[in-house]
């Protein structure tokens, strides 16, 4: 066993039923100026967080960095993975600026939408988007600063849009534009998300958030920019990605419930039909979830969550996502520390519940027709027919525990990484351990493999002598994709 695994192994695993089990709903946080430090991270790190998301709407490269370095260094005191996702902005569409910063738009009213760049007034606003004047219809429906104000299109010209206020309020400058039921011929990265997309891949992160995706053609484009750097984690925020959500999220490796933009252009009744839909069609792809946004939005200034944030933060759970995230309240919140040990609690009181545990197995979705999700299917039916403590998956890229936890088994999952890269990607898959355990020797032998694998996962604590053990690997070793033995072995003294 190389020394990553002493350096980097998964805490004990000391229960023995699915309600004692480690939490396996995982936890994401935002850093931000509330949480660059070391020291803040080591703290967050310590109260439940397996996943960082750094922002790159906001911030220079310096920081992110220095936020990176931190992560890295905690890790390595803390000897368990810590997963990165580099989550870039995507195209932020804005209206122009006004003579006095600010003009109030009244309901029933004509206003213009142009691309002069002259400041506005109360009867029209530069829209320097020419995409947007050129995709839109008469009836399409504009959304200003958050959906807070609303425009529809009564005629389209070439260099201008003309609209009739529908719900007026003040409007300032460079308010952003959402256009919720017109595909726009914008790409989902700008030059800008290339360079931090770059810099992001130098550093080695897990994950890259991709924004604004509207067709599968958009994370295809950035699958060839990552060049198997990292995982994409598609984040689900325009109505359009929905007519196309199954190969969307069929060409991702994760995927993220982004209700902040979603819930702007959608109607927000139908905001929670979409999460549970999304969450169901990423576990039938076998791709991790995160639900994110406004999930303990109150604590960015209060010590304690309401009742409906600890429902909606339950919800989640309940409908079976990998993981769930905090944003504003970890990044510029009062209570970042707190905010991660109540969602921590909520998450560990909801898997305890009988409920719970019962509809995790009612809902398992059907394999698909591959080798991989054969094995993964037979290894999940297998524990829990011999009564297994553990399930061991030992993956050169991290895919084949993915495709264990999509069946969420009812015992633990370690996923015995061949680096520590692909050790970090797991973080954020439901129940999974990942441990990093060196480089896969083509030459060796299942024996010493299956030795590997049981002393790991003794040295984890998830089995105990005369405890049985499931563990999947690809034979031969050392190439990815090729999930495709099982075997069951009873732990010795």
């Amino acid at each position: 066993m190389s020394s990553a695994t002493s350096i980097l192994s998964a805490p004990p695993v000391s229960a023995r039923t699915l309600a004692d089990l480690p939490r396996r709903t995982k936890i994401v946080a935002t850093l931000g100026p509330a949480t660059s430090s070391e020291d803040r991270i080591a703290a967050l790190a310590e109260a439940g967080v397996n996943l960082f998301r750094i922002n790159f709407s906001h911030g220079l490269h310096e920081d992110h960095g220095a936020r990176i370095a931190a992560i890295r260094a905690v890790e390595q005191r803390r000897g368990t993975p810590i997963g990165i996702l580099a989550d870039v902005q995507g195209p932020k569409l804005r209206v122009g600026t006004f003579v006095n910063g600010r003009v109030p738009l009244v309901a029933g009213e004509r206003f213009v939408l142009d691309l002069d760049p002259t400041p506005g007034d109360d009867k029209r606003v530069q829209l320097p988007h020419p995409e947007i004047i050129e995709a839109a219809k008469v009836g399409s429906l504009l959304l200003l600063d958050d959906g807070k104000l609303r425009l529809r299109v009564t005629g389209c010209f070439a260099d201008r849009l003309e609209t009739q206020v529908v719900t007026g309020g003040p409007l300032s400058d460079r308010k952003g534009v959402n256009v919720p039921d017109v595909v726009l011929p914008i790409p989902a990265l700008t030059a800008k998300d290339r360079k931090d997309m770059e810099f992001a891949l130098q550093q080695g992160v897990e994950y890259v958030g991709l924004s604004f995706v509207q067709r599968p053609e958009d994370v295809i484009e950035a699958r060839e920019l990552v060049a198997g750097r990292a995982w994409i984690m598609t984040k689900v925020e325009k109505p359009q990605a929905l007519d196309n959500l199954e190969e969307i999220v069929r060409l991702s490796d994760a995927v993220m419930v982004a209700r902040g933009d979603l819930g702007v252009e959608l109607p927000p009744e139908r905001v929670p039909l979409e999460q549970k839909r999304i969450v169901r069609v990423a576990r039938e792809f076998g791709r991790p979830v995160v639900v994110a946004t406004q999930m303990l939005e109150s604590m960015i200034s209060a010590p304690a969550p309401t009742r409906a944030e600890a429902s909606d933060v339950a919800t989640a759970v309940f409908d079976g996502t990998d993981a769930v995230m905090l944003s504003g309240e970890t990044a510029v919140g009062d209570y970042p520390i707190e905010a991660v040990s109540i969602m921590k609690r909520i998450v560990t009181q909801v898997e305890a519940d009988p409920g719970w545990q019962a509809l995790q197995r009612a809902t398992r979705p059907a394999p698909e027709n591959s080798v991989g999700d054969a094995i993964a299917l037979a290894a999940q039916q297998v524990a829990e027919t011999v009564g297994a403590k553990a399930i061991v998956a030992y993956t050169l890229s991290g895919r084949s525990a993915v495709r264990i936890s999509r069946e969420r088994p009812a015992c633990a999952v370690l996923g015995l990484a061949a680096n520590l890269s692909a050790a970090r990607r797991l973080v954020v898959a439901s129940g999974v351990q990942p441990l990093a355990v060196g480089e896969h020797d083509p030459s060796m032998t299942v024996e010493t493999m299956v030795k590997m694998a049981t002393a790991t996962a003794k040295e984890a604590g998830a089995v105990a002598p005369g405890d049985l053990m499931v563990i999947v690997a690809g034979v031969p070793f050392g190439k990815a994709g090729t999930t495709n033995s099982l075997r069951v072995v009873r732990i010795e003294e």
